[in-house]
């Protein structure tokens, strides 16, 4: 089983998010099988390992994104989040993926607000 398959199997389930981002160089999409935290208005919180990630490149490039978890797809902003708040996104998720996640804090976190969101 790839990498892919297994981030698309994992999604499914709603374990994970499969980010799609818009290509800075290539222009076309790009997929990211990434571990979230869901907020109780409806956004997601996410952290990168590293900072050059290509899925934090093309949200720096590009903000906008389309996220899938489970049968549950959905457009969103990217929020770069301030230290605070992407330190408590980095403990919380390492405390629900357990140590794979412990990484995190190498790259940024962002918040992922639904497009049709104001807020």
């Amino acid at each position: 089983m790839t990498e892919d398959e297994i981030g698309a199997q994992l999604a499914a389930w709603g374990k994970i998010a499969i980010v799609e981002t818009r290509g800075r160089v290539t222009g076309g999409p790009a997929r990211a099988a990434i571990g979230y935290l869901e907020e109780p208005d409806g956004s997601l919180l996410v952290a990168a390992g590293e900072p050059d990630a290509d899925w934090v490149l093309n949200l720096d490039a590009e903000p906008s994104c389309r996220v899938t978890i489970g049968e549950r797809t959905g457009r969103y902003q990217a929020e770069p989040l301030e230290t605070a708040s992407a330190n408590a996104t980095i403990s919380g998720l390492i405390l629900r993926y357990g140590t794979p996640a412990e990484r995190l804090g190498r790259g940024p976190a962002f918040r992922l607000r639904p497009a049709d969101d104001p807020g």
